[in-house]
């Protein structure tokens, strides 16, 4: 961190042909980059990138303490403001087209008032609803594991939100409901 901006450099992995390594990481920088710059024109709060060289992305810096963090500590009313902010984000992805892939509250930070997705690395373009749904479910499991205790204030809240902001809404959760369904017994 400097200045109040991150990088963020995609490492060699040594276990890949050099030249792959080179190719996997660039165009992986390329299409994070690409991510949240689209993802900023849907109107979901994101990072902003100040330059993107190879395989480093400058960005600017939110702080270090994630949703993941906070969101247990937070007075209920707050808590479920943050929750409805994760549904407006979601649905706001999913409108225009874009797959988070790791849609986690590791992968979010409130900060003055507003909710930032970060970590693209994973993501892609997308208008299945299969996909759209798969990343409501990690949020769902994300949501289960490390906030439990508000699991159903929480999940209620953002499926409200996601409801109210985004048209396909019904077809992502009837579809979400049936990849529970495949996931209960495993």
């Amino acid at each position: 961190m400097k200045d109040g901006m991150l990088v963020k450099e995609r490492i060699r992995k040594g276990y890949r042909v050099a030249q792959l390594d080179e190719a996997l990481r660039k165009a992986r920088t390329r299409r994070e980059a690409r991510l949240l710059a689209e993802a900023s024109r849907a109107g979901v709060s994101v990072p902003t990138v100040d330059a993107e060289n190879g395989t480093s992305i400058r960005m600017q810096w939110l702080g270090e303490r994630n949703l993941k963090h906070a969101l247990n500590g937070m007075p209920s009313a707050q808590r479920r403001n943050a929750c409805r902010m994760m549904g407006e984000a979601a649905a706001k992805l999913h409108a225009a087209g874009i797959v988070h892939g790791d849609l986690t509250t590791s992968n979010m930070i409130f900060a003055d008032g507003r909710l930032f997705l970060i970590d693209f690395g994973l993501g892609f373009r997308s208008r299945r609803v299969e996909d759209h749904a798969t990343d409501l479910f990690l949020l769902y499991e994300a949501l289960k594991a490390a906030h439990f205790q508000f699991l159903d204030e929480a999940w209620n809240a953002v499926l409200k939100a996601y409801s109210q902001k985004y048209e396909d809404a019904p077809a992502v959760i009837g579809r979400l409901e049936k990849i529970k369904n495949r996931r209960r017994y495993k």
